[in-house]
């Protein structure tokens, strides 16, 4: 089985014209959600499954979710398998949407089309989630052309929907298909990490998103007087409910990164087009990340009373609303998946990676909620949603032989 590993280790370790070749057809598919103004993934899906059966892998399941918004009236979502020699699974997750590119001036060149510099590839999608993708796809090409049967059955999944909710992607495939998963599998998602690999994500933090409305009074901009000023009171809220939040629930947990809750104010909504009235109407958004331990009601309800105090001084009403709440979610520390996947990142990177918890959210949250003691690894730049992002042809191929040193050591499960 060494013999077999070493192999593998060794096919993965020269395909760095692969990489971007792949990187290359994926980013130019533009695999916007209808939520972020795009026509959704079934094009990248294609791609995805044509590599596949050239590869010879035919166990192949499309768990597709009906959305009448995109073309084909459909978000697709593809599980391929590999058998091994087991009745354990190692499963890997990788999404097929982007973000859109956001402002094209800040980016070095057209974000649909990959540039190549030295180790690193940019464009849209090339990390989040391309990277892993690439680094599955390889990892499946590799073991067809060598005729391998690993000690693990793999199994991948190319999931829709991941940037805007999970409702038509992993929501729908635990839904359609539970029978496929067992709590004795391994489960990755290679979808955040460190920029060395030694970052094992076995915890998140709940996600509470909060609509803030204030409403006033408009008037002209000239007479402020006549009116209540929306916009003004807003403000006042936005300071009001970071500080305040902040400082009311200051508790530290050193697992998470960071160590404390953190609350963000982040979307706000356009009020007036003109310059010369004062708004009567106010939205904004906060992003509230929370520690275990932190009760959302709670910060509920600290945020509504310091509303009502707000809204006093301003002499307008401000109203809170619930958008998401996403509850805190947790692997085991000590797990088959995390022995495992700590022994093949030492073997591949040769650094000791550690069990952490972090504030984004991902998909591995909705597998541990149905009791898959799903982790999050992989070795990253942390570029994802910006400008310019970028991928390490490197730790691509380095991140499928981690996956393959797992496949194949059934002894670390």
């Amino acid at each position: 089985m060494l013999k077999n590993l070493d192999m593998l280790l060794r096919g993965l370790a020269g395909r760095e014209n692969r990489v971007a070749e792949l990187q290359s057809v994926l980013t130019a598919c533009q695999a916007l959600g209808p939520d972020n103004g795009g026509p959704g993934e079934l094009e990248k899906i294609r791609c995805i499954t044509d590599w596949l059966k050239a590869c010879s892998v035919t166990d192949l399941t499309r768990l597709d979710a009906p959305d009448p918004r995109v073309p084909e009236g459909l978000r697709p979502n593809l599980v391929a398998r590999m058998p091994g020699k087991g009745r354990r699974t190692l499963w890997l997750f990788g999404h097929t949407d982007v973000v859109p590119p956001g402002d094209l001036t800040a980016w070095s060149g057209d974000p649909w089309q990959v540039r190549r510099e030295g180790d690193w590839l940019y464009g849209r999608g090339v990390e989040d989630n391309q990277q892993a993708i690439v680094s599955m796809l390889l990892l499946a090409e590799e073991l067809a052309a060598h005729g391998l049967t690993p000690e693990l059955n793999l199994g991948m999944v190319f999931m829709a929907d991941e940037e805007t909710g999970n409702t038509y992607g992993l929501r729908r495939i635990l839904t359609a298909a539970p029978e496929l998963f067992s709590p004795d599998d391994l489960y990755i998602v290679p979808d955040a990490g460190s920029p060395v690999g030694d970052a094992i994500e076995v915890a998140e933090k709940g996600q509470l998103w909060l609509r803030v409305r204030t409403t006033g009074a408009q008037c002209h901009a000239s007479a402020p007087q006549q009116g209540r000023n929306a916009f003004l009171a807003g403000a006042d809220m936005v300071l009001a409910a970071h500080n305040g939040l902040r400082a009311a629930f200051a508790d530290a947990n050193p697992l998470f990164i960071p160590p404390f809750s953190t609350f963000v104010p982040s979307k706000h909504e356009p009020n007036v087009p003109n310059i010369n009235t004062v708004p009567g109407s106010d939205v904004f958004y906060l992003d509230c990340r929370l520690l275990p331990q932190v009760d959302p009601e709670a910060v509920l309800a600290r945020l509504q009373a310091t509303a009502a105090e707000v809204g006093a001084r301003h002499r307008v009403r401000i109203e809170v609303e619930t958008v998401q709440w996403q509850p805190a979610t947790a692997a085991p520390v000590v797990s088959p998946v995390v022995t495992a996947l700590r022994a093949a990142v030492a073997r591949i990177y040769g650094v000791e990676a550690r069990p952490v918890g972090i504030g984004g959210g991902t998909v591995a949250a909705l597998l541990r909620e149905r009791g898959l003691p799903a982790v999050v690894w992989s070795c990253i730049a942390n570029t994802c949603h910006q400008p310019n992002e970028r991928s390490s042809i490197t730790a691509t191929l380095k991140d499928a032989q981690v996956f393959a040193h797992i496949l194949m050591n059934a002894a670390h499960v």
